[in-house]
């Protein structure tokens, strides 16, 4: 009997790029998970170039990379606006830190996440304090899975992040917008928190890195694009209703300016 779906979302056909790469999420250490998503390592040894797609989430991610034998490096990759294309070809690997959205902020605390947003920057220059920032081998270097994660933990862990209130806010609101249909509106939303619309763009600005707005439209592309990875027939329109679009049209509109094709002729199957 099969396990459960792996959760796909932002990947675009995901089946394709499964099937030239070996790709596993890992938890993080106990201390460290109120504020990541998960750990994402991925290895891969190609025998023709490959262009993998992925339609950005509001985190913020820090990336270690080898690309065959070219010296390893890292970065912090801020929120992408726009569709992220990677060529993939030899060989290669790669140790991400996927942070919640709002739980970047902590980890480099004197700077509002929206200064990062669109933008890939040398890890040295947000940490330049850290030992890991200047020699990211230590984190790929390991052949063992486990001692990666290691690195991984031991290197958020030395930046000894300080607990924030607004921070916590942030992920709490970002994950209701992500799991309750319901919230459409970035006024609808505010009103149910007791605060005006400009006070949370200001904390999204703050400590997610793009605006609340941004955070709805985007994950509606996400359901969208997993239900189109997942099921053979969709009723289009229905699922423009469900996820919040007053038609069809409005969630082809958004679909077709993200993935770079309309949602009727994506057919990843």
């Amino acid at each position: 009997m099969p396990g459960p779906r792996r959760d796909t979302r932002g990947i675009v056909d995901a089946s394709e790029l499964f099937a030239r790469v070996r790709f596993r999420r890992r938890e993080p250490a106990p201390a460290l998970r109120p504020y990541l998503e998960h750990y994402w390592l991925i290895d891969w040894d190609l025998d023709e170039p490959y262009l993998s797609h992925l339609v950005p989430h509001p985190s913020v991610n820090v990336v270690f990379e080898q690309f065959g034998d070219s010296p390893a490096f890292g970065e912090v990759s801020g929120i992408g606006l726009d569709l992220f294309t990677q060529r993939l070809e030899g060989r290669g690997k790669v140790c991400g830190i996927q942070f919640r959205p709002g739980g970047f902020r902590p980890f480099a605390p004197d700077r509002p996440v929206s200064d990062w947003t669109g933008l890939r920057v040398p890890l040295r220059d947000v940490f330049p304090g850290s030992p890991v920032s200047g020699a990211p081998p230590c984190v790929l270097g390991p052949s063992d899975e486990d001692e990666r994660v290691r690195a991984l933990d031991a290197f958020l862990l030395s930046l000894a992040p300080e607990p924030d209130p607004q921070a916590t806010r942030a992920m709490d609101l970002v994950d209701r917008i992500r799991t309750d249909r319901t919230i459409r509106r970035v006024e609808e939303l505010a009103a149910e928190e007791g605060v005006s619309a400009r006070s949370l763009q200001r904390l999204f600005a703050a400590y997610v890195g793009v605006s609340p707005k941004w955070v709805i439209l985007r994950y509606r592309i996400h359901e969208a694009l997993e239900r189109a990875e997942s099921e053979s027939a969709i009723d289009w329109a229905g699922l423009a209703a469900e996820l919040g679009y007053s038609d069809q049209a409005h969630l082809t509109r958004d679909f077709t300016s993200t993935i770079g094709v309309p949602p009727t002729a994506y057919a990843p199957h």
